[in-house]
């Protein structure tokens, strides 16, 4: 949302109260903030990364919405369901009539989300401004009870919450990953951005794995896991996997890991998370990881591990996704020297 949206938004409408809390939902890290009074607000943002910068510049922060608040703002993400959700959670912690203000791109749906809003709130006139929109309604804290976020059951035993990844059903590379896996593993495991814990389910039913650790940025699908697996030998924590700094050490790391922060592939993300996975290893660790074959991860692995080859699923090669099986953690130097005798991208 850009500060001249909001701006024109709060002049339009009736204007924030003197006193009492601000709610923002869900607004990414970087979001420009400054009509609005920042010793004031309370952000309740699951996603790590977001979580952490908004921290950083001081803005008070929350895990769920406590309430009354005197307004809120929501940031609509793509996912519909999980925009029902927070407009939801706004609605219930808001005092009944105080402003709640929903914004988003047009990109990202905001056009149809706004168009389901009206027949339930009395919304006022969107205003459209730099590819988004935003518009205000006043709180009601039974007109949108129906949108609640509720419980999916994406496999037997594994329940999910809108807006989380592969919500609705196990993600067709995470199977497969699965359907790979050795029948034993080593001791020390540990899921790279774990979700709602499916994968980590299907390591722990292998033998010889005396204790997982779960790593993921959305704290909840991690709130899901941690229902998911009851098992002892779990261990759950809410990070940014891209930011883990060296250690504990593992023998084994599975991974699924994400490659998009907005509509476009961003390869980066990936090789970010192989770096991680290589200061997680023990030296003869083995990383298995799958990925759409499409991104450009040869050379990441190529850099970072010695042995690196293709698994073929149990079902025959997949056209869509490629299981790498990486073993042997080259040393700092050794990673340097691969990077200097490796040609750049815009040389080839």
């Amino acid at each position: 949302m850009s500060q001249s949206r909001l701006s024109f938004a709060l002049a339009a409408s009736e204007p924030l109260p003197d006193e009492g809390q601000i709610a923002l939902f869900a607004p990414a890290g970087a979001q420009d903030l400054s009509a609005l009074p920042l010793e004031r607000l309370v952000v309740i943002q699951p996603f790590k990364p977001d979580h952490d910068a908004l921290a950083a510049r001081g803005v008070a922060m929350a895990q769920t919405p406590a309430g009354p608040y005197a307004a809120a703002v929501v940031f609509a993400p793509r996912a519909k369901a999980q925009a029902r959700a927070l407009l939801a959670q706004a609605c219930a912690s808001v005092t009944p009539g105080g402003s709640i203000y929903i914004d988003g791109a047009k990109f990202e749906g905001i056009d149809s989300l706004l168009k389901e809003l009206r027949g339930h709130v009395a919304l006022d006139a969107p205003i459209a401004k730099a590819h988004g929109k935003i518009a205000r309604f006043p709180a009601d804290p039974k007109a949108l009870a129906d949108w609640t976020a509720r419980d999916y059951e994406a496999a037997p035993g594994f329940v999910t919450r809108p807006g989380v990844f592969s919500a609705d059903g196990v993600d067709e590379g995470s199977a497969l990953l699965a359907a790979c896996l050795p029948e034993t593993l080593p001791a020390r495991v540990a899921d790279l951005g774990a979700g709602w814990g499916w994968l980590s389910g299907q390591v722990l039913a292998r033998g010889g794995v005396q204790e997982i650790a779960l790593y993921e940025a959305d704290a909840i699908a991690l709130d899901c896991a941690r229902r998911n697996i009851t098992d002892p030998r779990a261990q759950f924590h809410w990070e940014d996997v891209t930011r883990l700094p060296a250690g504990p050490r593992y023998d084994a790391i599975v991974m699924n890991p994400p490659f998009h922060k907005s509509r476009d592939a961003e390869p980066g993300l990936g090789e970010a998370f192989i770096a991680a996975a290589a200061r997680l290893l023990t030296p003869s660790g083995t990383l298995w990881m799958v990925a759409n074959r499409h991104l450009p991860y040869g050379d990441a692995l190529a850099q970072t591990f010695r042995d690196i080859q293709e698994v073929t699923p149990p079902s025959g090669p997949s056209t869509r996704f490629r299981i790498t099986r990486a073993q042997g953690v080259l040393s700092a130097r050794d990673q340097n020297r691969t990077a200097a005798a490796r040609p750049s991208r815009a040389r080839r």
